[in-house]
């Protein structure tokens, strides 16, 4: 039976279902959004959307079963699972309203180099036992699906591909080739990623070598495997990690590295009936360390903390990796000001940002502002804009003295500043429209793309 649903987009001051008030949107993907909400009493939840008008044919009853398989895994009673406390729909569309967590995601506080290793090892290693002995496995662990409680423990999150540990790892086609592979290829063993094992059972060694791959690249700032930054880059991942071919020595000459060897060592072989077989087993085998320590940068990650020229962002996570912007060499006349926006035909930004798998860049996400008096670039979140049925498809044309649209304001219609859907952050903090001075070494997050201030 077809499932009747319209298409909902939620903006901040809209009221769900007479219950729950959004605040913003915190992210989206190809079939869900989540929003931070408040209920009637003030209580802050995040709310996950099933975008199923977005949906068609035989995908929607597979989808709407993982949702809902999404809901009671965080119903399990643990300390160390985000919780899911009600579910409901809109206009046809099912949600869930799960536990927010202020504190962002463990990537997010790794790149601020002040994390307690030892206690978020243990804390995840918790959450997964408690999924394993529910029967569940995650399937897709990596440092986005950790996030941080307000108190600072670690939490598992996104059980949307968890599933009995007797179920396939697959489904087979007409032709016995799998149609689904899930999770994320730098984190899944080998069994999980070659297409010939598709039959595979998903058991909780999976977990354990994402573990693995995660706690090497949280202690190193680089992947186990090598490079891995493009579709190009897969085939020779993929087959360092099916012959156990991974960096030690990186991880050795790392803070505390040493320490982590034997266990990432039985995490990550690639026959996962040698791998460690359980949490406990993993558990016996994580250092004993006191207080909070940090990990050493590599090369790759340290700062360029010199300014002979000018200041420049350059791409650490995006589509266009590693690009580099001389933001004094794109300003224009006596303008002060550049904007970052996703790259689209309807709108100009100085600094178009390409990411074409989702929609978490806003078409008008955030401005620069150079403060001459001070000799430092000011980072706002969103942008001027002028509603001109015309203006905003103006490319060739600089933007108005008072917009940082690209319109002559031919129509002398009064400029609105519009903040992003889902917000900028720099260093994990959220800017706002009054916005912050950066400093050399931020990292500036606009969706998925990460952006590092640098000297040249």
């Amino acid at each position: 039976m077809s499932v009747q649903c319209n298409r909902c987009v939620f903006h901040p001051g809209d009221i769900i279902n007479k219950q729950y008030t959004v605040i913003k949107m915190l992210g989206a993907g190809s079939f869900g959004c989540v929003y931070r909400v408040k209920d009637r009493s003030g209580q802050d939840y995040a709310l996950k959307l099933l975008k199923l008008w977005e949906i068609v044919g035989d995908d929607r009853q597979q989808l709407l079963q993982r949702f809902d398989m999404e809901y009671e895994t965080g119903k399990i009673k643990s300390n160390y699972l985000v919780h899911s406390y009600d579910k409901g729909s809109v206009e046809g569309n099912p949600f869930i309203i799960m536990e927010f967590c202020p504190n962002g995601d463990l990537m997010e506080a790794a790149e601020e180099g002040d994390v307690d290793f030892l206690k978020t090892a243990k804390e995840i290693l918790y959450g997964l036992k408690d999924l394993h002995l529910q029967g569940k496995v995650h399937r897709d662990l990596k440092p986005e699906n950790v996030l941080l409680r307000h108190d600072g423990t670690a939490v598992l999150t996104d059980f949307g591909i968890s599933g009995d540990q007797n179920n396939r790892l697959t489904q087979r086609g007409i032709f016995g080739v799998p149609q689904q592979i899930f999770g994320t290829f730098a984190y899944m063993p080998p069994e999980q990623i070659n297409p010939k094992r598709g039959n595979a059972t998903v058991l909780p060694t999976t977990d354990i070598y994402s573990f693995g791959v995660m706690m090497y690249q949280l202690l190193t700032y680089e992947l186990p495997f090598g490079r891995l930054e493009t579709e190009s880059d897969l085939p020779q991942y993929t087959e360092r990690a099916k012959r156990g071919k991974w960096n030690r020595e990186l991880l050795e000459h790392s803070a505390n590295g040493y320490m982590w060897l034997q266990l990432i060592e039985g995490c990550l072989v690639p026959d996962f009936k040698k791998r460690l077989q359980s949490v406990d087993e993993v558990l016996t085998l994580l250092p004993h360390l006191g207080g909070t320590y940090r990990p050493v940068n590599s090369d790759s990650f340290k700062q360029r903390n010199t300014i002979k020229n000018g200041i420049l962002l350059r791409v650490m996570q995006g589509e266009e990796y590693n690009k580099e912007y001389r933001l004094d060499t794109l300003l224009h006349g006596n303008s002060r000001i550049l904007t970052i926006g996703r790259d689209t035909e309807e709108v100009y930004n100085s600094i178009p940002i390409k990411e074409s798998l989702s929609s978490y860049v806003s078409r008008c996400h955030c401005t620069l502002e150079l403060d001459y008096e001070r000799g430092t670039w000011i980072i706002r979140d969103g942008q001027w804009r002028v509603d001109c049925p015309i203006g905003l498809r103006l490319r060739d044309m600089f933007p108005c003295k008072t917009c940082t649209a690209c319109c002559n304001n031919a129509y002398n219609r009064k400029p609105n500043w519009k903040l992003s859907m889902n917000g900028t952050y720099v260093n994990s903090a959220e800017v706002d429209r009054s916005g912050i001075p950066l400093k050399l070494g931020d990292i500036i997050s606009i969706g998925d793309v990460k952006l590092r201030v640098e000297g040249y």
